[in-house]
């Protein structure tokens, strides 16, 4: 295991330093941590890089990166003895990039092998490769690589006031953000934002306490940095205060949808 280290305002501590960091960065030995744990840096946040699970679980919320083919960042995972113990967390968790898609049940990035990815199956999506027919029938290169623009989800069942997903309180629909894949999650219930490149799929997925960005907020200029500055403001609490009141809406819904019916 390499030695955890701690960013706070530009210094580099021991992790045995008396200032705990409450934002966690998992060492998952397949990433450039480098340009993650900067931009939390520059906002100031105390951000620890670590593969140890103790601290991992003590955190007040995680940062899941990634870069490469899903196989590769899964073993990493499953040899640090790692799956079981990102599978139940309970504070907000963030997956950036490929550390979103291994949120994701199964992957087709097969990586040379025969069969599909395995992935943390913690939201129920599968990930494939974005459609090479509609990006060679527009002309589009493979990968997606650039600047696209965002179209959030809104979550208006049973609310007076349509509203997105925390992590992206602030942020303009439309906004562009920076993009690097060839692998995506589709279009469903658990989008919270939505991009198209060829096809529409989930720049944003999210699933209780979890949630994943296609994108690299990073690289993303002052959009990327409201984002991360959005996860930054989050806490167990403030997840399962959000949860309770969306099943309070939801609950609310159905109740009004059966006494619609009843009326009929």
């Amino acid at each position: 295991m390499q030695q955890d280290t701690l960013l706070i305002a530009g210094q580099q501590l021991t992790a045995n330093a008396s200032l705990d960091a409450e934002t966690v960065i998992i060492d998952t030995g397949c990433a450039n941590l480098n340009s993650v744990r900067f931009a939390f840096e520059r906002l100031g946040a105390k951000v620890l890089v670590t593969d140890d699970k103790a601290k991992i679980k003590a955190a007040k919320r995680v940062v899941l990166p990634g870069v490469g083919t899903a196989g590769a960042a899964m073993a990493s995972l499953h040899e640090k003895g790692l799956v079981e113990l990102i599978q139940g967390l309970t504070q907000p968790v963030l997956g950036v990039c490929l550390g979103m898609q291994m949120l994701a049940a199964i992957s087709k990035e097969r990586g040379g092998k025969g069969q599909d990815c395995k992935c943390l199956g913690i939201i129920p999506t599968d990930i494939c490769e974005l459609d090479t027919q509609l990006l060679k029938a527009e002309g589009l290169p493979l990968p997606h690589m650039g600047w696209n623009q965002l179209k959030l989800t809104t979550n208006s069942q049973g609310a007076k006031t349509p509203s997105v997903h925390p992590l992206f309180a602030g942020i303009e629909d439309g906004s562009y953000v920076y993009f690097v894949h060839s692998y995506r999650a589709p279009l469903s219930e658990f989008t919270l934002a939505q991009c198209t490149y060829g096809e529409g799929f989930s720049a944003a997925i999210g699933k209780g306490n979890f949630m994943g960005v296609q994108f690299h907020p990073e690289k993303s200029a002052a959009v990327g940095a409201q984002i991360l500055r959005n996860f930054l403001l989050m806490d167990e609490l403030q997840m399962n205060k959000a949860l309770v009141n969306k099943a309070l809406r939801s609950n609310s819904a159905d109740g009004q949808a059966g006494v619609n019916k009843a009326d009929q």
